[in-house]
């Protein structure tokens, strides 16, 4: 893949209007991903939480991420990326709805069954909708292509984050910790029913919203986009997989970013409260300013990769982003917060490119592979819990430390990890 690949058209004249329904996709799982981020904090606050207990808000939805992705993988195989998109989005709608008994009955575990299945359909739509995106036109585009669609993730990113802040944060009831303690019980039922009233109301909402989408595309004709080989063949598919080295480091690169980008905006909040003070919803001003960033940049970076190879952009960005968490971990204050807010420009192009580079010449193996790549998800759990548990023992600056050297392993890939194993013994 060179930087020339600018000669060609990124979206076909043909699939230009199944591709902006698409484009809608990306936006909605950023709404959704962007408003659950925004649930660590108010968990935290309602039900007196530690960072590790609220963490399970994270395991659980990017949990289901890793359950259902290859599952998903083999459903869009044996039918078609359409099917798959239709799936991920009645899913979602029910797991968003769920919400609403869950608000009556104040128990955080169905919260977290809620969030379970909404993101079980998100992990669909992500494994149907990325290599959709992929084969929806020449493949020396196809990493620019898969930019330009999650270039539209962080609009929806936006809205989640304005949604959590003007209609869950600002809801939250001033009342800290040892005061809420110093309550008897129903005086505090009821401040924290109407919090997670609160929570719920704008998860209806995106249900409602998710319905129509779903009508959209089943109305809407879509190119096939799959093979006439419907059989699945999982073991001889996946032992070619195995075979191919940048895509199994890129899986493992993928799980790093992910976790990186989880932790690092999952405790924004927190981090800007801790230094800066304010409340939550002060503290999510930051937090947007984090996803505009990441958003404009997205769309820079699509531009940029005219010129200059993703590879090339990846190990950059990854490079910057180690140095900007060694001043959040260790400098902290307007600088700190100035500087976790620049992370996000750095991470904007690294989820598409890990997955455009790992994904190069798979062939008849693209689908198989895009779970794999999803199921890396996986690491929004298992680094957000670490980092959780890391905030609980030493602090919430050193904690910053965890996304740190997740960093270091994007940066690895970009550099070296992304070439096949024909190319290393070319170039040795």
């Amino acid at each position: 893949m060179t930087a020339d690949s600018g000669r060609y058209s990124i979206v076909p004249r043909q699939y230009l209007i199944p591709f902006v329904l698409l484009c809608s996709l990306f936006a909605l799982w950023g709404l959704a991903n962007n408003m659950t981020d925004t649930l660590l904090a108010s968990f935290k606050k309602i039900m007196s939480m530690s960072d590790f207990q609220t963490s399970w808000i994270q395991i659980a939805f990017y949990g289901s991420y890793f359950c259902l992705a290859l599952p998903a993988a083999m459903y869009i195989r044996r039918f078609t990326y359409k099917s798959g998109v239709m799936l991920g989005l009645g899913l979602f709608a029910l797991g968003a709805l769920l919400f609403y008994p869950a608000s009556r009955t104040m128990v955080y575990g169905h919260f977290l069954v809620a969030l379970f299945i909404l993101a079980g359909g998100l992990s669909i739509l992500e494994t149907s909708a990325n290599p959709y995106a992929i084969v929806m036109g020449p493949a020396a585009t196809s990493t620019r292509r898969l930019n330009l669609a999650q270039s539209f993730n962080p609009i929806g990113s936006i809205t989640g984050v304005l949604l959590g802040k003007f209609f869950i944060l600002s809801n939250l009831n001033e009342a800290g910790g040892q005061e809420r303690a110093a309550m008897d019980r129903a005086q505090l039922e009821a401040i924290q029913q109407a919090e997670l009233s609160a929570v719920m109301g704008p998860y209806v909402t995106v249900a409602v919203i998710i319905v129509s989408v779903w009508i959209l595309f089943a109305v809407t004709r879509f190119p096939q986009g799959t093979e006439q080989d419907k059989s699945l063949r999982l073991l001889s598919t996946l032992r070619r997989l195995l075979r191919r080295r940048h895509y199994g480091l890129g899986v493992v690169a993928q799980f790093f970013y992910v976790g990186a980008q989880i932790g690092v905006w999952s405790f924004t909040i927190r981090y800007v409260m801790h230094d800066l003070g304010g409340s939550e919803a002060d503290a999510a001003t930051w937090y947007l300013a984090s996803i505009l960033l990441f958003s404009a940049s997205r769309f820079a970076f699509t531009y940029l990769m005219r010129f200059f190879r993703p590879q090339d952009l990846l190990w950059i960005t990854a490079a910057l982003a180690i140095a900007l968490s060694l001043v959040v971990a260790l400098v902290g204050g307007v600088v700190g917060v100035c500087a976790l807010v620049g992370i996000s420009g750095c991470m904007s192009l690294m989820f598409p490119t890990i997955y455009g580079l790992a994904v190069e010449g798979l062939g008849e193996d693209t689908k198989i592979g895009a779970s794999g790549l999803i199921m890396a998800i996986l690491g929004g759990a298992v680094i957000t819990a670490i980092q959780g548990r890391v905030s609980d023992l030493f602090g919430i600056h050193l904690a910053y430390l965890v996304p740190l050297a997740c960093f270091v392993v994007i940066l690895l890939y970009g550099m070296r990890g992304y070439r096949s194993t024909a190319a290393l013994k070319a170039s040795a």
